[in-house]
């Protein structure tokens, strides 16, 4: 199964799904779901072990990337958990570290990309 443009783009998709999610959990909105936190479990994770692993398990920047969304859903457990301990201002501050770890996920997922699309 080739992976295409498409593909990426569903996977941009489910990273601002992902932030979305998590602001709206830091902002009282929804109630945290674990599988938001789950490597597996989360949309991203999944994408990731089910489309990409399979194919290009070898390329060094799909390990990177499943290492760096493990860390950003490490850091949003830890963002939660701040916010159900009351300190809900420094909760939300920790976005910025949400927004790294994206910015260094999407800069991975086009490692990845160009990588896939020049395999036969």
């Amino acid at each position: 199964m080739e992976i295409t443009n498409l593909d990426f783009q569903q996977a941009r998709i489910k990273l601002v799904l992902f932030k979305s999610r998590l602001r709206s959990v830091l902002y009282g909105v929804r109630e945290p779901d674990e599988t938001l936190f789950s490597l597996r479990q989360n949309p991203l994770g999944e994408w990731l072990y089910a489309i990409v692993k399979p194919r290009y398990g070898g390329v060094s920047a799909v390990l990177f990337l499943e290492n760096e969304l493990s860390r950003m859903l490490d850091t949003a457990r830890s963002l939660v958990q701040q916010h159900q301990n009351g300190k809900l201002e420094e909760a939300r501050l920790g976005l910025e570290r949400i927004d790294m770890h994206a910015a260094q996920i999407e800069s991975l997922l086009k490692q990845v990309e160009e990588s896939a699309l020049l395999q036969p």
